[in-house]
């Protein structure tokens, strides 16, 4: 079993206050799960899974600033003065699924929610499970599967 570090150094804050959460080896591609990381960093907890929970329900698209190719505008991101945008919610729905593992940890720690903020979230590309299926004339089609790395930190800041 591998020892999993965090890319996420402690030297600047108290730890007393300090929360995380991983998810390792996760079935989302990365580049999606790395635009909505950009987003919900620096939002408070209830914000960012208020956020997640309206991109599951299509009511609220991501903007994608990086992997914008083809993507279409979105009216809704003037918010984030950006145009294009896309709903992951496949993605949406495992860090959503992360960011609870962190509230209850920050829970568990005595910290208090309403007070923490979200300032560490990371995504780094895992590994990708190589599939083939066979075609017609000794052909084969490519079916890969992406794993990704998500990390959360959050602190609680003095009122």
């Amino acid at each position: 079993m591998p020892t999993w570090g965090y890319s996420f150094t402690e030297q600047k804050y108290d730890t007393e206050r300090l929360a995380k959460a991983s998810g390792r080896d996760i079935r989302i591609k990365p580049k999606p799960a790395r635009e909505i990381c950009a987003v919900i960093k620096g939002m408070k907890v209830d914000q960012a899974k208020t956020y997640l929970e309206k991109v599951i329900r299509l009511e609220q698209s991501v903007p994608f600033r990086r992997h914008k190719k083809k993507a279409a505008h979105r009216h809704d991101l003037k918010q984030f003065k950006w145009y294009a945008g896309r709903y992951p919610q496949k993605a949406a729905a495992r860090i959503y699924e992360i960011l609870t593992s962190v509230e209850s940890n920050a829970e568990y720690k005595g910290l208090d929610i309403d007070l923490c903020r979200i300032i560490h979230a990371a995504t780094h590309r895992g590994r990708i499970i190589k599939r083939y299926i066979p075609r017609a004339r000794g052909r084969s089609t490519a079916k890969f599967k992406h794993l990704s790395h998500v990390e959360i930190v959050i602190y609680e800041f003095p009122s």
